[in-house]
């Protein structure tokens, strides 16, 4: 199986090279560099498996280097490294697109085990085997059609590609339909955890949706207070 393939953008030259170092060990194949600008090059040049962004960079910081990045690619995973610990920023990085959040102190331990899992998600859809085979693929919701595996929402003459999170979102809304769809069962089957900024991710992904199917009037992401989320179509 070849290499998995990790882009590290680092302005500190002693931690990229310990991170480089600790990550190579462990089988990754690193391209390291030192700001923003270099690593949309580098990015542009050749094909990642996963992102690990510093935000605080010279020339171009690691949420406009995200931002570059969603608007080419929706599927490749993004991992912030930072040393801002103030929640508005891990939204704002959850909103670009980002898929997990570290502040900085942090262990190579610790920032491997987030690695592999964000790439297992990635890899997967965070369904059982099972689950995905026996599981409905194509829906009608009121004047929509959602084909999960094509992760196209439609409407009439105009269609929209979901990414994958609002792909697996929608899917999961839809399996439940008219019934609640808890919230810590979407966290750990899409998110991997239901810690609070995942959480915060999961509500910023039922806005997006919401926006997507806002012009059925028949059809609403309704929020049951305490428990998560349930699907309706009148």
């Amino acid at each position: 199986m070849p290499k998995a393939r990790i882009l590290l953008l680092e302005d500190d030259a002693n931690l990229g090279l310990i991170v480089q170092e600790h990550l190579q060990f462990h089988d990754f194949d690193v391209r390291l560099c030192a700001d923003g600008l270099i690593g949309m090059e580098a990015y542009m040049e050749a094909d990642f498996d996963l992102c690990l962004v510093d935000v605080m960079m010279p020339n171009k910081d690691g949420f406009s280097f995200a931002r570059e990045v969603r608007a080419r690619d929706l599927k490749i995973p993004i991992i912030f490294l930072t040393a801002k610990s103030l929640k508005e920023d891990k939204i704002e990085g959850f909103k670009i697109g980002g898929d997990d959040y570290i502040t900085k102190p942090f262990s190579v331990e610790e920032l491997l085990l987030r690695i592999k899992a964000v790439l297992k998600r990635s890899m997967g859809t965070g369904l059982s085997g099972s689950d995905i085979a026996e599981a409905q693929t194509e829906f009608d919701i009121g004047s929509y059609s959602f084909d999960y595996h094509r992760q196209i929402l439609s409407r009439k003459k105009s269609s929209r590609r979901l990414t994958p999170r609002e792909n697996e979102l929608l899917h999961l809304l839809c399996l439940n339909l008219n019934q609640t769809l808890m919230r810590d069962t979407a966290l750990k089957r899409i998110w991997g955890d239901d810690n609070y900024f995942t959480g915060r991710s999961m509500d910023v992904f039922i806005s997006k949706l919401r926006k997507y199917l806002k012009d059925d009037p028949a059809v609403e992401i309704m929020s049951v207070h305490g428990q998560g989320f349930r699907l309706i179509v009148n």
